[in-house]
């Protein structure tokens, strides 16, 4: 319909709607084929042309609990390193859930170019059990079974350690996520190992867990409180930053001076940290290029290059401002 509109054959409507006319097709016919283009309101059928060819230009985000802000982040890296040449399709499950293998399975029928998996498992890998180009980011100890972008979380963890033992606290609770991957895991027992080690005493088996939520973080401390002040504890590490806000949120509303009673600290370093009151004491952990370094490994595996490196290791650093330093405020 759209060629004998434009008066031109199938073969060029293909061309311009491909965009593949470089030195093949006219202004003018080009011209004209958009023109009916736009009449008829045709679109190029996707699903059909990757039928045709055996793969589409889709690449298929799996990534467990997308309330987590800092995925926003990984998410514009990975649009940014895929260019246009690619559209982005996420996979993603409700709060506290990891994602089935049954339900990316069943996205393979669009036939994407490319699959990147954030913060997997190796049971979900192995029930997942498909061909084509797989980058893993944020999966230690995985890296045997793909290509993977991972972060230093332990480093940072240490350093977050090692920051309120210079500051004096001897006695700290930790609030963790409950999404059950291992970079919540890392985090955690890094900071717990190297607590030990400086003297601190954290109490593990009074460690609640919430979902990455401020309002079931800030629930969370409420009920806590009163236990950990009793308790002597003079600071409280959080696995997220989002988790870190409803400490923050509820200690206000306590009373609670922070730092002065108590040292508030997170992971993941998101916008809001530097200028929440006060600004919150993080490890920043590089999302954006978390993103941007695993779609350039991915793209390069899409159109049939080699990898210089199979798994590459982004650093993490400690951030000090008001909420753990008074001096920082």
């Amino acid at each position: 319909m759209v060629a004998a509109r434009a008066g031109v054959s199938v073969a060029t409507v293909s061309l311009v709607a491909n965009g593949k006319t470089a030195g093949r097709v006219s202004e003018d016919n080009i011209s004209r084929v958009r023109d009916a283009i736009s009449e008829l309101g045709y679109v190029v059928d996707g699903i059909g042309s990757s039928l045709a060819k055996g793969v589409s230009s889709i690449v298929i985000l799996v990534a467990p609990d997308i309330s987590n802000p800092f995925f926003a982040k990984v998410i514009g890296g990975v649009r940014e390193s895929l260019g246009p040449s690619y559209q982005l399709l996420l996979s993603v499950t409700d709060s506290g859930e990891f994602p089935k293998a049954d339900d990316v399975r069943k996205l393979m029928s669009l036939r994407p170019a490319g699959l990147l998996v954030d913060a997997p498992n190796a049971g979900f890998l192995a029930d997942l059990s498909i061909a084509g180009p797989l980058v893993l980011l944020d999966a230690p100890g995985l890296e045997s079974l793909a290509p993977a972008v991972n972060l230093d979380v332990a480093q940072g963890a240490r350093e977050l350690a090692s920051h309120l033992a210079a500051a004096g606290h001897r006695r700290v609770a930790y609030l963790d996520s409950v999404t059950g991957t291992e970079t919540f895991a890392i985090r955690r027992e890094a900071f717990l190992a190297e607590a030990t080690a400086l003297g601190m005493s954290v109490d593990a088996n009074h460690m609640p867990a919430t979902t990455i939520d401020v309002g079931e973080a800030a629930a969370a401390f409420a009920a806590a409180w009163p236990d950990w002040q009793s308790e002597g504890v003079t600071a409280v590490v959080c696995a997220t930053d989002t988790h870190a806000y409803g400490v923050l949120q509820e200690a206000r509303v306590a009373g609670v001076r922070i730092p002065e009673e108590l040292a508030v600290a997170g992971f993941d370093d998101l916008p809001y940290s530097a200028t929440s009151s006060p600004g919150l004491t993080s490890v920043h952990l590089p999302a954006k290029l978390l993103g941007l370094k695993a779609g350039e490994q991915l793209r390069r595996l899409m159109e049939g290059q080699e990898l210089e490196q199979e798994e590459l290791t982004l650093e993490s650093s400690l951030v000090v401002r008001g909420s753990t330093s008074p001096a920082a405020t």
